[in-house]
């Protein structure tokens, strides 16, 4: 076997679920990469004390034991490999592997095997399983012979799992012999003081820093946050979460422009879980201008001797810039800063939303990361192509003062940061372009960047002209919107959903030009039930609800839309693709809530073509009034 051998679909056990990625062995150590980007594992060679292997069916399993405890597998071996890992292993690491064989009888007796921090039930010369014991949050006895274990919940063991390991108990007849007692100290009470040694029961071992009151966004609450040698841990009134520094896959540390705030986000793979929900990015919010100081409580020996050049005995500072350098230190993982980017007001990040969440959107050298919620992270090398698109783009609005950005993956899944300003856009461009990701035009042609400059953004130039929203314009008028603004604040007790529904469905019925009797058939389902019996032939004039009091007339024009309704239309689409599951009351529900936490400037363009579409309904209406004498719709002469 040559150096720097890879072996591919080799699955992380354990803590990492089954997660798919590329093994690979050097004369340095072992390394694991996951497929498509995220978690990475390096083992130095001289941290490594114990290789087993193992038959797991359909493949073979790799144990890895290092010095600081933790323990590894790797699955998915063929049965070639063992023979050329073993041999390589002998050779460039001086460890001989050793090999086990997995009870699949399923008895529930046998022994068990304590092997530093690990647990292993032995079955005759055969493992059924392993528990490690830093994973267990509380042990006791229950009678004389009986010794039970919960296991830490809400971190990130299992997290990608249906279902998790929460307790076990090991029953330990007197008559055992493993652990030799006496009558005041039976066999089962000599295993759970051995247990109580290892686990982790109310946190035997001390802290190494602790940061008390610390706001954390996601998952939310005020936390007390201890840094240990192996793990960190949130504690808060409601919920305490273990994490184990092996799951920590990067560390963003990311001010906010002209804020007194710093965002610093733990990323983890694989993810803690709060019930069902799980939180890949940890995000925490610093003051900016706090200063703290800080001891270590590491001996001296200790810190020559593991964390030379990594750590140091004390730290006074910005508390951001000291909590970094100290997780850093203890847990290795990387820490990545604000790049080159600049927006228009030299921050890092330009204001967008996304899923209708508020936030600021960090360009980074390589990937982007939308903060604070949800907290969502895109790797460059995961995007298939980016779409600079006008604000509300497919006709549903125009705005000369925003944009958005559409972000493809290559897993076909897209994200659309919404309402980004115009004099973000270069910046913004610049910086994509520089880092060679491909930018689809507004067509989606792939003309190039050219394109995307002249037809996204055409007004951004004082000598363009953008003809359709000249037209616009010039049909809007220099009407105030406070009108229109009202109107829908006095037809909002229904949430949206009848009103664009129903608008939906006259629309559909005027322009097939379907027979009268079909119309009049859609205008009454979408009615009240006491409309419904008094439709055909009965005077509707003084009712509350405008309905026809007989036929509609096909020739009538068609209603005017609110601004409500054209921001439906515009959003109602990706409400559905990100929620494909929620049901149609729910959507206007959500539509609804959106609509009524939008500022002024926001609703301006929604605004503006319903100022559009009323003068077109009054002009045709004035029309049709002059030409029709009888079958009128006395419910479309206002609104």
């Amino acid at each position: 076997m040559t150096d720097g051998h890879h072996f591919n679909n080799i699955l992380l056990g354990g803590r990492g679920g089954t997660n798919p990625g590329q093994f690979k062995v050097h004369s340095g150590g072992l390394a694991w990469k996951r497929q498509g980007g995220g978690k990475t594992i390096e083992i130095d060679k001289a941290d490594v004390t114990a290789v087993t292997w193992m038959k797991v069916p359909r493949a073979y399993q790799l144990g890895v034991r290092i010095k600081a405890g933790l323990f590894y597998r790797f699955i998915g071996f063929r049965e070639q490999d063992v023979s050329n890992l073993t041999n390589f292993i002998q050779k460039n690491m001086g460890v001989t592997p050793d090999e086990k064989q997995l009870s699949v009888s399923g008895q529930n007796w046998g022994g068990i095997d304590i092997d530093g921090n690990m647990l292993t039930f032995m079955v005759g010369s055969k493992q059924a399983f392993e528990v490690s014991l830093p994973d267990v949050a509380q042990t006791q006895m229950q009678g004389k012979t009986d010794v039970l274990l919960e296991l830490h919940v809400d971190d990130t063991t299992g997290a990608n799992e249906k279902d998790s390991l929460m307790d076990l108990s090991f029953h330990v007849p007197t008559s055992n012999t493993q652990f030799v007692g006496d009558e005041s100290r039976p066999p089962a009470h000599i295993l759970w003081e051995t247990i109580l040694k290892f686990a982790d029961v109310g946190s035997s071992e001390e802290p190494v820093v602790t940061f008390e009151g610390i706001a954390i966004l996601t998952p939310r609450g005020r936390y007390s946050v201890e840094l240990h040698l192996s793990f960190l841990r949130l504690q808060g009134q409601a919920n305490d979460f273990k994490i184990q520094y092996s799951s920590i896959v990067r560390l963003f540390l990311l001010p906010k422009s002209n804020n007194p705030h710093t965002f610093v986000v733990i990323t983890l793979d694989p993810p803690i879980r709060k019930g069902q929900t799980l939180y890949p990015h940890i995000v925490i919010q610093f003051e900016t201008e706090a200063v703290v100081e800080r001891d270590l409580a590491l001996s001296k020996e200790l810190l020559v001797e593991k964390y030379k050049d990594r750590l140091e005995e004390s730290y006074k500072g910005l508390i951001h810039e000291v909590f970094t350098k100290v997780l850093r230190g203890l847990s290795g993982a990387k820490v990545t800063r604000p790049g080159s980017f600049r927006s228009c007001q030299d921050g890092y990040a330009v204001k967008s939303s996304l899923k209708a969440e508020d936030g600021l959107l960090y360009p980074l050298e390589k990937g982007f990361f939308f903060l604070p919620k949800p907290p969502t992270l895109i790797l460059h090398e995961e995007i298939e192509f980016v779409e600079f698109e006008r604000h509300g783009a497919g006709g549903a609005s125009i705005s000369s003062h925003y944009f958005d950005l559409l972000v493809k993956l290559k897993n076909d899944q897209e994200h659309l940061f919404r309402n980004i300003q115009r004099n973000e856009y270069h910046n913004l461009f610049n910086f994509i372009n520089g880092k060679n990701i491909k930018i689809m035009n507004l067509g989606g042609d792939g003309q190039g960047a050219s394109g995307v400059v002249t037809d996204v953004l055409r007004d951004t130039d004082d000598d363009a002209v953008d003809p359709h929203l000249e037209r616009i314009k010039n049909q809007a008028g220099d009407e105030e919107s406070d009108e229109e603004d009202e109107d829908f604040v006095a037809d909002k007790d229904d949430s949206g959903s009848p009103t664009d529904d129903s608008g939906d469905e006259e629309s559909d019925a005027s322009d097939s030009g379907g027979e009268k009797e079909k119309s009049s058939k859609k205008e009454a389902s979408s009615s009240k039930p006491v409309q419904k019996r008094k439709h055909k032939g009965r005077d509707d004039e003084g009712q509350e609800k405008k309905k026809p009091k007989k036929k509609k007339d096909p020739n009538a024009p068609k209603r005017a839309m609110t601004p409500f309704m054209y921001f439906s239309m515009a959003e109602r689409g990706n409400m559905k693709s990100s929620n494909p599951d929620l049901p149609t009351t729910e959507i206007a529900k959500k539509l609804g809530e959106m609509w009524q936490k939008m500022s002024g400037e926001e609703k301006q363009p929604y605004i503006q073509q319903a100022q559009v579409d009323k003068k077109r309904y009054e002009k045709e209406s004035a029309v049709y009034r002059g030409e029709a004498t009888v079958d009128v719709d006395s419910g479309n002469e206002s609104d």
